[in-house]
């Protein structure tokens, strides 16, 4: 049976997920510092084990970004992303002013996911590329 868990996000199982699918890796006390600004976060545990994450970021009313949905690949298409979107969108919808922007960047392949959400395609006849930095990288 599946668990979810709000606010309750460690470095430990942040690493971990993110470890699991081949995302970027940061040290702890790096992810210790970052997790203390998260808004709001969900962690679906199978029993004791932690198999999804999501958390969102921002000034909690006019400016949102989705970051870290992260589902264990032995438990990948189980509906536990949609489950961990779910919970941040209601948080974000519970929070945000009118015309609020909720900004979020997508693997490669998985934009159609966030599509069901609501969430528009880049770029398009009204919006640019979306845009990225990696500051201090160690690969360049």
């Amino acid at each position: 049976m599946l668990k979810k868990v709000t606010n309750t996000l460690t470095p430990e199982i942040y690493i971990e997920l993110r470890r699991k699918v081949g995302f970027k890796q940061y040290s702890f006390e790096d992810v210790a510092m970052a997790l203390e600004k998260t808004l709001f976060s969900v962690v679906i545990y199978d029993a004791d084990k932690p198999v999804g994450i999501g958390r969102v970021l921002g000034d909690d009313r006019v400016v949102f970004f989705i970051k870290d949905v992260v589902v264990d690949p032995d438990y990948q298409n189980r509906s536990i992303g949609h489950d961990i979107m779910l919970s941040l969108m209601e948080y974000i919808e519970g929070k945000a002013c009118k015309n609020a922007y909720v900004g979020l960047m997508s693997t490669p392949n998985k934009e159609g996911f966030y599509k069901k959400f609501g969430f528009i395609q880049r770029p398009n006849e009204e919006f640019g590329h979306g845009m990225v930095k990696f500051v201090n990288n160690e690969n360049v």
